[in-house]
This record gives structure tokens, sequence and C-alpha cells, in this order.
């Protein structure tokens, strides 16, 4: 068994503990550097239909590119300021306060780098509710408010030189050339990365990925 494998069932296993718990909702957080896998863990959960979970990505919160643009921050898309993190903010404590309506929030579509609003619902009802992004544990400011919304936080810890270069892959995939991927990985990101692994020691666990 490979060790991401093991790291996989021990998530789902962890799941399990949780669900069994008189909690009415359960929020999870994972978390980790850009390209470190949160959404592969992520849809992994998603795909076992047992758990009938919802999925709230932090990257629906972006700032729209003409904002970005109109602030100067387009360069920057990705890091602690270019986020609604009001908004964010905002939505999880609904969803932590209101488990018996349905929640409507956005979400983000690499493809086109925006985001479309309440295309994304956490059903009224719904036990697991997973929140995925980079900065949910960062103690910054109004960031801050986020950590204590989340039951549990995972942060991902990939092998590194792996991350970058699905990272690169990524941003390939989505329309950059080599050359712009490997500038966006290696500038902006690796500046957003190191923001977050200041903030990986706040995490309830560290899930090994390497």
């Amino acid at each position: 068994m490979t060790e991401t494998l093991r790291a996989i069932n021990d998530v789902l296993a962890r799941i399990d503990f949780l669900l069994d718990s008189p909690l009415e909702r359960i929020i999870i957080g994972i978390v980790g550097k850009p390209g470190a896998g949160k959404s592969t863990i992520s849809d992994y959960i998603m795909k076992n239909n047992e758990y009938k979970a919802a999925l709230v990505s932090m990257d629906g919160f972006h700032l729209s590119n003409k904002v970005l643009i109109e602030t100067g921050s387009r360069n920057r898309k990705g890091a602690l300021d270019t986020f609604d993190v009001k908004g964010f903010t905002a939505l999880l404590k609904r969803i932590r306060d209101n488990e018996n309506e349905d929640i409507f929030f956005p979400v983000f579509h690499r493809e086109i780098e925006e985001s479309h609003s309440a295309e994304g619902v956490v059903k009224a009802g719904t036990r697991l509710v997973l929140t995925e992004g980079n900065y949910l544990l960062v103690d910054e400011g109004p960031w801050a408010e986020i950590r204590p919304l989340l039951d549990e936080s995972w942060y991902l810890s990939p092998d590194e030189p792996l991350r970058q270069e699905r990272l690169i892959a990524r941003h390939i995939k989505y329309g950059k050339s080599k050359e712009e991927a490997e500038f966006w990985a290696l500038g902006s990101d690796e500046l957003n990365a190191k923001v977050v692994a200041t903030s990986s020691h706040y995490a309830t666990r560290i899930i090994d990925l390497s």
C-alpha cells in the first residue's frame, strides 16, 4: 500500500469516526499549499456516496478579474488580499449555524478564472461539509475568524518537487504556456505557498502525502 493510499484510508476512517459523533453538522477544512492535492482529496471523499457530503471551496471567493485589474492586483491573483475573505467567513458561519436550510455559494472555474454565483449548494440536513483552500488556518486579520468555525483542519504535506510539477502542469492544462506556467508556479504561487506553510502548526491533523 502506498503512503498516499494509506493516508486516504486514514482520512476516510476519521470521517467515519466523526460521523458517529452527536454533532449535527461537521465542517472539515482541507488546507495546503497550491498544488498540494486539496481538490484531489476532496473529490475522492465526495465520490464516496456513503457520506453525502457538500464541498465548499475558498476559491469561489476570488475577487473578479475586473476588480483585480482595477486595483492593480491581477498578477498577484491568489494572494491573501485577492479574496473576499469576509464573504467566505460569513458563508461558513451560515453553514455552521443553519443545518435545516439550503445554503447557496459561488463556485470557481479555472478554465475562465472566474466564479459563478450561487452555483453550489449545501443542502438542508447535510451532515458533512468539506471546505478547502490555502488560507483556512492563517491567523492574520479577518482570516483568523475562519479556524474557529472548523471542527477539524487537515493540512496536506506532499513531496515539494512533485507539488510544483503538478502545479505547473495544472497551469498548462488551463491555457498557460510552459514559460508562463513556471513563472506563476515558481513566482506568485510560491510566495503564497510560504504564507500557507506558516499556518500549518494550527492544523488538527498533518496528512503526509510524500
